[in-house]
């Protein structure tokens, strides 16, 4: 491209955007790109950002806002016909929805919905329904969708939220993949070591590690309670959770209030994207109970450490590992199935190993960072010169 084409990216907090989105935005400034950054973001964002990229700070709140919802569209709207972007790219619900109005009202040529969850398959009812209605005015005011996997793309289509011609998967599904060179650049025996003695998790425990929002579509409803009947009947594990605590959609109070007064369960709150490869070395297995799933990038950050996984058999996570090869997976919100996967992976040594072994050299074939942004790339590439 001989003109650097101006692209904006967003979404409704800084997190997702360190998350899912900055490792993108900085592969396209160094090819190419004019990159403006748009969320609500904390402090030092700007700073880890601005050698790249215009950071535009706008306050908004996560789930339902009714303030946001009317005044967002017209803020951005004008940010939009300001800066003139030829594309827009935003992923969470939110700030989604708020774009793709926007960016239609001001005339933005490319609107990118990158769909990387679907938020209305937890809800039931009424809400339900008015979160799929959402959903579905999402994907209609976008020109593009890019979903997160092949069965998640199937669902939208199948629901009729999206026809089958604007939405699509790139390789085989996730977002950014795996730095696999981080990876590989850890210490893993001193890292886990020097961890577990900051968070005062028994050095000799095997260790069943947890990472991302603490809430009930993660299923950490089953996974506390699941921990607590094994622990009855063997004192030589731990758990550690990693992660902020996400009020949208609350863990039961009193499986909290048991998780924290327990000696063998461990918080160790939000940790920088950085260091989630270091948290994950210290665990003997990853457990995700998920409900739903984009993709999950933390079942890919694990198969590039090595580490074993057991995940729930739902779209997504299931999409990620293959079964009983690089990942065990059990039936969702079902306690006995997932204190029935953890016995498993944890009285078997040789099943260990392999799922990890199978689960690295899937995460090198398929997960391999520079390999997701490079197919980002083509992709806009691709959608500019349609344009």
């Amino acid at each position: 491209m001989s003109k650097k084409k101006k692209i904006c990216a967003l979404t409704t907090i800084s997190k997702t955007m360190d998350w899912f989105v900055t490792e993108n935005m900085r592969n396209l400034a160094e090819n190419g790109y004019e990159v403006t950054l748009i969320c609500n973001m904390e402090q030092g964002f700007k700073e880890r950002n601005a050698d790249y990229a215009k950071c535009i700070n706008i306050s908004m709140k996560r789930g339902v806002c009714i303030k946001d919802l009317i005044t967002m569209p017209f803020k951005l709207e004008r940010i939009f016909k300001k800066n003139k972007f030829d594309i827009i790219y935003y992923t969470s619900p939110n700030v989604s929805l708020y774009s793709g109005i926007a960016g239609k009202a001001a005339g933005v040529k490319n609107r990118v919905y990158c769909q990387y969850g679907l938020r209305y398959v937890s809800y039931k009812g009424v809400k339900r329904k008015v979160f799929k209605a959402a959903e579905k005015l999402s994907c209609s005011l976008a020109t593009t969708v890019r979903s997160a996997s092949p069965k998640n793309r199937q669902r939208v289509i199948d629901s009729g939220l999206c026809s089958a011609d604007k939405i699509k998967v790139l390789g085989i599904g996730g977002t950014i993949g795996v730095d696999l060179k981080r990876c590989d650049e850890i210490d893993k025996a001193d890292t886990r070591k020097r961890l577990r003695a900051e968070n005062n998790i028994p050095e000799s425990d095997f260790l069943f590690g947890f990472v991302g929002r603490i809430n009930a579509d993660k299923g950490i409803n089953e996974l506390i309670e699941a921990f607590l009947k094994l622990g009855e009947e063997r004192k030589d594990v731990s758990l550690c959770l990693v992660g902020m605590f996400d009020d949208t959609n609350k863990v039961n109070d009193e499986l909290i209030k048991k998780a924290q007064a327990s000696e063998k369960i461990f918080f160790t709150g939000d940790v920088p994207p950085r260091q989630v490869y270091s948290h994950i070395a210290m665990f003997d297995a990853l457990v995700h109970p998920t409900y739903r799933e984009g993709f999950g990038m933390v079942l890919q950050e694990a198969m590039g450490m090595s580490v074993p996984i057991l995940t729930t058999d739902v779209i997504g996570a299931s999409e990620v590992v293959e079964r009983d090869k690089s990942g065990l997976l059990v039936k969702p919100a079902d306690v006995k199935a997932l204190k029935r996967g953890m016995e498993r992976i944890l009285s078997d040594e040789s099943l260990r190993l392999t799922l990890a072994e199978n689960g690295r050299k899937r995460a090198e074939k398929h997960f391999n960072r520079p390999l997701m942004l490079a197919n980002i790339l083509e992709d806009l590439n691709g959608i500019l010169k349609e344009n």
